[in-house]
């Protein structure tokens, strides 16, 4: 059977019979983190949409990868890491993560900040920090805002 061709939101960022994933198997570290696969690889253009929830302080993971990333914050306010770079996120800024790049999102204190994601289907799985390189991210003008 051929994807929906209209999925209705059943309220904000909620969309009906679309279910609310865990954001990763055990392994990683994280903080308050779900996601949601709207597009998939049942609509057959190569790749994945997914709306990622940070609830208030929470972050995702660290880590970086063979692929690259597309995202918009669609609500709510945050920062990310790309690189060795912080960035304050405004609703509907471009964050582009080139591959093999260290990356994290983080939603402020006080509010949760929702991402649209884009990437393609076909990808490796993420590689998480050494000690090595979680020394070097230290001494980086990253240093205070990573997670791990």
């Amino acid at each position: 059977m051929p994807p929906a061709a209209h999925v209705s939101q059943s309220t904000p960022f909620r969309w009906s019979g679309i279910d609310e994933l865990v954001y990763k198997d055990g392994g990683t570290t994280f903080r308050d983190v779900t996601r949601r696969v709207l597009f998939g690889e049942e609509h057959g253009n190569g790749v994945e949409v997914r709306y990622f929830e940070i609830a208030a302080g929470g972050h995702t993971t660290l880590e970086r990868h063979g692929h690259t990333h597309s995202v918009m914050p669609l609500t709510g306010a945050g920062r990310c890491l790309v690189g060795e770079t912080v960035y304050r996120l405004a609703l509907h800024d471009l964050v582009y993560v080139p591959e093999w790049t260290w990356h994290q999102f983080r939603a402020d204190e006080d509010a949760p900040l929702g991402i649209l994601c884009v990437v393609r289907v076909d990808r490796d799985r993420p590689t998480l920090p050494t000690q090595s390189d979680l020394a070097a991210l230290r001494r980086s003008p990253a240093a205070e805002f990573i997670r791990v």
